[in-house]
């Protein structure tokens, strides 16, 4: 876990603490409203806790800092159109889960789960729940009763949460309606915007990391060139939700009998509150395992000039002067055999895609926390 850096706490103003003891006397418990954000009291906007996609450059792209990935105690939205990796990215979240001694929850409303790929991409299946439901009502009744139950029990073990899919999860009064044409479908629409704003709290301070996914649909009447895509369920989720990323195959991955075992997909982070935003990543999926993250590794380090290519080879020079030759199906074996080595060339990545915050005087203000 990322360590903060210890901040000086200077003088507060006599006002300002007079203002956030006025407004903490408001309420009767112990739990405060007020806060300051320079010293160490722990807020509802803190992220200390991240859950890696098992892509690393998307985990970069996301948060903006080292050995990121998605912020535990918020809301994260997975969008795509069909076979885009949707379900495997949020599925590959929930086995990081589980590294990490936590727990992975699916509330699954397409009836689609496979279980051997799950294992083959290494989910534990003795620590996933599995849940099957068809109303949103319902998928929201689960949410709450989980936060709730979480919240009572283990508050320091991590629960991730998969909805998998809003755009296949009908509403009560729509499942008891029969196959009629019933005007405009607004339900569902109203409901998750009650929900979201109800969850979207609760989350904040329980380390619960809760995951939607939502198909995209083509959007009528767009202009030339604007969105072509919007999703279903209204704008609640979009606008709750701390990440938003959109998922889009590029291409096929096939093999020497020109058959297709996976794809490569683009992530473009549409909505971030937690790092810059709009910011891509590449990765290859296979279907027989799932992402192979050290194949986008090996991408951005030439994008990035840390190794040079001639013909199929690939040259590295450590920071000893050694240098080191390999084809690209041994780049896993050549990180794998030594972590110190590994461990810097992923701090060179990390170098070269994190951004750094300026102030007006253009001098850094914020820096990569610490391990």
């Amino acid at each position: 876990m990322a360590v903060k850096k210890k901040i000086k706490t200077p003088d507060r103003d006599e006002m300002a603490q007079i203002i956030a003891d006025s407004l903490n006397s408001l309420i009767s418990d112990e739990d405060k409203v007020a806060f300051f954000l320079d010293g160490y009291d722990e807020t509802p906007i803190d992220l200390d806790d991240w859950v890696s996609t098992g892509a690393t450059m998307l985990d970069l792209a996301i948060s903006n800092r080292s050995h990121g990935g998605l912020p535990v105690g918020r809301i994260v939205e997975i969008t795509g159109l069909e076979q885009s990796g949707k379900s495997l990215l949020a599925a590959h979240v929930i086995a990081n889960t589980q590294k990490r001694g936590g727990i992975g929850v699916i509330i699954d409303t397409e009836s689609s789960v496979h279980d051997d790929f799950y294992r083959a991409i290494g989910l534990d299946m003795s620590k996933l729940v599995y849940v099957h439901a068809e109303a949103i009502e319902d998928v929201f009744d689960m949410i709450t009763n989980i936060i709730e139950k979480v919240r009572k029990t283990e508050k320091d073990k991590i629960v991730t949460i998969v909805v998998d899919s809003v755009s296949a999860a009908s509403t009560k009064s729509e499942i008891e309606s029969k196959f009629t044409k019933d005007g405009y479908a607004t339900d569902k629409a109203i409901i998750l915007s009650k929900a979201m704003r109800k969850v979207t709290n609760m989350l904040a301070k329980q380390r619960i990391l809760l995951i939607f996914t939502n198909q995209l649909r083509q959007k009528m009447n767009a202009m030339p060139f604007a969105d072509q895509y919007t999703t279903s369920g209204g704008m609640a989720l979009r606008f709750h939700s701390s990440i938003r990323l959109r998922l889009k195959m590029i291409s096929k991955i096939k093999n020497s009998s020109n058959d297709v075992i996976g794809v490569s997909v683009k992530a473009i982070v549409m909505k971030n509150r937690c790092g810059p935003p709009l910011r891509e990543a590449i990765f290859d999926i296979y279907f027989d395992r799932g992402i192979d993250d050290y194949s986008a590794w090996l991408k951005v380090m030439k994008e990035k000039k840390l190794i040079r290519q001639a013909g199929a080879w690939y040259k590295f020079t450590d920071e000893n002067g050694e240098e080191h030759k390999f084809q690209s199906k041994d780049f896993a074996e050549f990180l794998e055999a030594d972590p110190d080595r590994k461990s810097k060339i992923y701090d060179d990545i990390c170098e070269n895609i994190i951004m750094s915050y300026r102030s007006t005087d253009k001098k850094p203000i914020f820096e990569d926390a610490e391990e």
